[in-house]
């Protein structure tokens, strides 16, 4: 479904400016700068509307969270609740995966969320899949030793797919289940998530560690 344009949205961007961060490619390398007492860097890529991104900044401590998003009518909803809850350890980058390496340094990034992104159903779309060879790599370059890709979906297509690309480029993978939540609410829920619960849809999920 396609996001609704929101009024005054530029208004809006302004406000909420000081965790909106313009230029990122200015930050590489510097990431920790932005919060002295984070022990680590965290990227979510793509938060939506940020229900999953303010939950898991509160859970996660002392740890910047940044999260990327292409579609701004979406983000400022993310933006607007970080403030509105006084999330501190949250930042916001408009932008795309494909762009991560030219925004983090090698090493920088300790953690990778990937929540309920496109299943891109067709093999000749099979490049666009967020966890398809060329993704991982990207990955790879900016995860530190010991980093991992946290992954969840809806679609066990993909999420079989994703499991044997994980292996293929090198990943260990643990905590695999294709029923997150048999046994009761699991984690931080991300809105589709909570959509997909209520309709009795199981999800999965997976962690992928670096070697």
């Amino acid at each position: 479904m396609r996001m609704r344009k929101k009024k005054n949205l530029g208004k809006r961007m302004e406000k909420c400016s000081s965790i909106l961060v313009q230029k990122p490619e200015l930050e590489k390398g510097k990431w920790k700068e932005l919060m002295p007492e984070a022990e680590d860097v965290y990227v979510e890529l793509g938060c939506g509307k940020g229900r999953f991104t303010a939950g898991e900044a509160r859970h996660i401590g002392a740890v910047l969270l940044v999260a990327l998003e292409k579609v701004p009518d979406a983000m400022i909803m993310a933006m607007e609740r970080a403030q509105r809850e006084e999330i501190s350890n949250v930042r916001f980058i408009t932008s795309d995966a494909a762009l991560l390496p030219e925004y983090f340094e090698t090493g920088e990034v300790g953690r990778i969320y990937i929540n309920f992104c496109d299943p891109w159903p067709s093999k000749r779309h099979a490049k666009r899949r967020l966890t398809s060879d060329g993704f991982l790599e990207l990955y790879k370059q900016v995860l530190r030793e010991g980093g991992e890709i946290h992954f969840k979906t809806d679609n066990s297509a993909l999420f079989e797919y994703s499991l044997e690309r994980f292996e293929e480029a090198g990943f260990a993978l643990k905590e695999v289940t294709r029923d997150l939540h048999k046994d009761g609410v699991t984690g931080v829920l991300t809105d589709y998530e909570a959509k997909f619960m209520d309709q009795g849809i199981p999800i999965c999920r997976c962690v992928a560690c670096m070697n």
